[in-house]
């Protein structure tokens, strides 16, 4: 499993390159119907992309993370998504709340297993 160093360094770098190539093919990803879904699903990504990164930093400095670094992140790909064009606004937001719900289902899930793990051990992880 990657440390919170390596992962919050490829989550940074995996954001710089995605919002990149988003602004890049902008006039594209508005040229269509199709295209500005994916456009804001695009925009989705950048916001679990960001939310890894904060939620790291968070954890190697000590701080507790919260709704803030999840404000932040989908402030962040909202406005990244208004770049591209207003429809992608409503689809990031939309992809974001999918994403996250499932983000909360899985961390739920490894924080019980992890509990479990704890309590057959001993008190050992």
């Amino acid at each position: 499993m990657a440390g919170s160093g390596s992962s919050m360094l490829y989550s940074i770098l995996l954001f710089t390159v995605i919002l990149s190539l988003q602004e890049m093919y902008r006039t594209k990803l508005a040229s269509s119907e199709l295209y500005t879904i994916l456009g804001g699903f695009i925009s989705s990504i950048l916001f679990l992309v960001l939310l890894t990164f904060i939620g790291n930093f968070q954890e190697s400095t000590g701080a507790k993370t919260g709704w803030g670094a999840v404000i932040i992140a989908e402030a962040v790909a909202l406005i990244a998504a208004s770049t591209v064009h207003r429809v992608c606004i409503t689809t990031c937001f939309l992809f974001s709340a999918g994403l996250l719900y499932e983000v909360n289902k899985i961390s739920a899930s490894a924080l019980s297993t992890t509990e479990v793990r704890t309590k057959k051990h001993g008190g050992r992880a």
